[in-house]
């Protein structure tokens, strides 16, 4: 039985025709993922996006423009009891000499190719923004 909603807010930061993409190890699981993670109670969307790409990253961002919000119900892969809701945005980082992995789950970073034949991304809501990234911006 559902009885939660947990609200993940994610980064796509774009450098060169490439998306930053993380390397993480979850629950047992080889994961590529957005950076980003979840709203805590009584934070803002856009505090949360900020707050998690500092604990993760040590970057700030700016320019941030809304990219895409999930539309389908989905269940956590993780967590049974649990509806998703995700929400993307498109972000620049203000310097990337700052950018240093801070969280110990993070394996390494990665700049993925927006002109990837393939699509890279696992989680399908990733799956379905890396798409929608790549139409807005080629």
């Amino acid at each position: 039985m559902i009885d939660k909603v947990n609200v993940r807010v994610y980064a796509t930061i774009v450098k060169d025709g490439k998306v930053l993409a993380l390397h993480e190890e979850y629950v047992g699981e080889q994961l590529m993922k957005f950076p980003g993670g979840g709203l805590e109670f009584g934070e803002s969307v856009l505090e949360c996006l900020e707050r998690e790409l500092e604990e993760e990253l040590n970057i700030t961002v700016k320019n941030i423009e809304h990219l895409y919000t999930q539309e389908d119900f989905l269940v956590s892969k993780f967590r049974s009891n649990e509806q998703l809701l995700s929400i993307y945005y498109l972000a620049e980082m203000v310097d990337e000499n700052e950018l240093l992995i801070m969280d110990p789950c993070i394996e390494k970073t990665e700049w993925v190719s927006l002109n990837a034949e393939e699509n890279p991304f696992l989680l399908p809501i990733d799956k379905i923004v890396f798409d929608v990234l790549k139409k807005k911006l080629l």
